[in-house]
């Protein structure tokens, strides 16, 4: 048992690092910091800890331990500027699809905008953040992420839609009319080998077959239908398929200027495109 604040940090390192958890310092201080309320660099680390403090630092401990993602133990997850309700059922945001974002407020040029596939909301909030005059729906089908959806946009500008992205159906009214689409769909080859959080987050908003391209494809025809001619979209997708990306957008027709983006590593991470005049 720990007496200080300090020496429970001590404690709560050395045991993530034992489990493997990739940043063990970073981990167990912000769990800590969670649980005293302060930032984590204010810990008063020579100070005894509160009564009850050692147990649910246990607690968070034992569930990061069992390789729990971080933001599903603290139930938050940072995007931005935006702080998201996060927990099991929903797909953590993650740091590089702030690259995305970022580029769609920039292109984002008339005041209709769609997230498809939004999980927590969070490219839906972050363009409704930056353009707080626009139009945004987001669309969510599976029922647990979508009350995370809910609960993150409620009270915000943001229209949450729980809907099959890829229905010829979903949101038919604004058939050729939306000025910018946003997508982070699932996206990651079928495999056993990635780092065991991965498995933590919701299978169908991970993976979506062998080649990780099932869901992309089916969502082709939906941002073709949405899009006036000029409107633009990006999409997310696994390292390995830009070109694979590119080629089905181009053999489906009716986009142009079909570019990778690349993510802050370079990696090509995301894919472009115009919609072309009919």
């Amino acid at each position: 048992m720990a007496n200080t604040y300090g020496q429970a940090l001590r404690l709560g390192v050395q045991r993530l690092r034992a489990a493997g958890v990739a940043s063990p310092e970073w981990d167990a201080r912000i769990m800590a910091a969670h649980l005293i309320h302060c930032g984590h660099m204010d810990i008063p680390l020579e100070e005894a800890a509160m009564p009850g403090f050692d147990v649910a630092y246990g607690a968070l401990l034992c569930r990061r331990e069992a390789r729990e993602p971080l933001q599903y133990v603290l139930g938050t997850a940072w995007f931005g500027p935006l702080e998201l309700k996060v927990g099991p059922g929903v797909f953590i945001p993650r740091p590089e699809t702030e690259v995305m974002a970022d580029w769609a407020v920039r292109s984002a040029h008339g005041p209709r905008l769609v997230d498809l596939c939004t999980g927590t909301g969070a490219l839906a909030l972050y363009l409704q953040h930056y353009l707080p005059q626009a139009q945004v729906r987001a669309v969510e089908l599976a029922d647990a992420a979508f009350d995370y959806t809910k609960a993150n946009t409620r009270g915000t500008g943001v229209e949450a839609i729980q809907a099959d992205a890829t229905d010829a159906d979903t949101l038919a009214e604004w058939n050729g009319t939306v000025d910018l689409i946003v997508t982070n769909p699932p996206y990651v080859p079928e495999t056993p080998n990635l780092e065991p959080e991965v498995y933590h987050d919701p299978h169908t908003a991970v993976f979506a077959g062998a080649d990780g391209m099932g869901v992309i494809t089916d969502l082709i025809p939906t941002i073709a239908r949405l899009l006036r001619p000029g409107g633009k979209v990006a999409i997310e997708h696994d390292d390995s398929t830009s070109e694979v990306v590119q080629a089905v957008m181009a053999d489906y027709g009716g986009f142009e200027e079909i570019t990778a983006l690349p993510d802050l590593t370079g990696t090509p991470r995301f894919v472009t495109a115009v919609r072309g005049v009919d």
